[in-house]
């Protein structure tokens, strides 16, 4: 059985809840675990979850983000059950997260582009997940960030790569990229309030993590 935790993304300027990030999760000797292969959840299921948690939440808020690795941003089968996903949950935005995952089959950034186009027509937005880390450096999704609406930089990622003092930088980094593209920037990860403040320092208004709400069970 799989189901989707839910983790806050607030707007700190105004102290709003913007949207959920959904966290797919499977259940295991009755406790709710990582799937060991996401790639192999049936779209079918993932899609009708999509569905049941968003329209749940469409009186209380703007958006749903949703996990996908490249090859699946670009996958017609999978594309063709999130549109449906997405009519079915109007008004509430579905955001497709694209992550930094590297994945058997290359992508190209012109299928990237063109994928982006097909999901505009239907209302879903592109979103450039873990920025700065696994392959969406800059310079691989250069070409795509005029294409996107949103990039989140995950703070978690560069502490499980030994980085974290590159964090402070790199943040001042995306957040330029953000204004020059235009583009929302979601700091996710964090944790305490000395992170908090840093943000705060930064003036980044939009974030995720621990310190704001754990990830919890959204029962249907």
């Amino acid at each position: 059985m799989y189901r989707y935790f839910l983790q806050p993304q607030l707007d700190v300027s105004n102290n709003s809840l913007i949207g959920y990030e959904m966290l797919i999760r499977q259940q295991v000797d009755g406790k709710w675990v990582l799937p060991k292969d996401f790639e192999s959840i049936p779209i079918d299921i993932q899609a009708d979850l999509i569905k049941r948690t968003a329209q749940k939440l469409r009186l209380k808020i703007g958006s749903v983000s949703y996990n996908v690795n490249q090859r699946q941003f670009v996958d017609c089968t999978i594309a063709q059950a999130i549109v449906t996903a997405q009519t079915q949950i109007y008004p509430v935005k579905l955001i497709l997260e694209v992550t930094e995952e590297r994945t058997d089959t290359d992508v190209s950034n012109q299928q990237i582009i063109d994928q982006v186009h097909f999901f505009n027509d239907h209302g879903i937005q592109l979103s450039l997940d873990d920025i700065g880390t696994g392959i969406n450096t800059f310079d691989h999704i250069k070409p795509i960030l005029s294409h996107a609406s949103e990039i989140k930089f995950a703070m978690q990622n560069f502490r499980a790569e030994g980085r974290a003092q590159e964090i402070p930088d790199n943040l001042v980094f995306w957040k330029k990229v953000a204004q020059d593209y235009k583009l929302r920037l979601i700091l996710e990860g964090v944790e305490n309030a000395e992170e908090d403040a840093m943000a705060n320092d930064l003036e980044i208004d939009l974030r995720q993590g621990w310190y704001y709400g754990k990830p919890h069970l959204f029962k249907l």
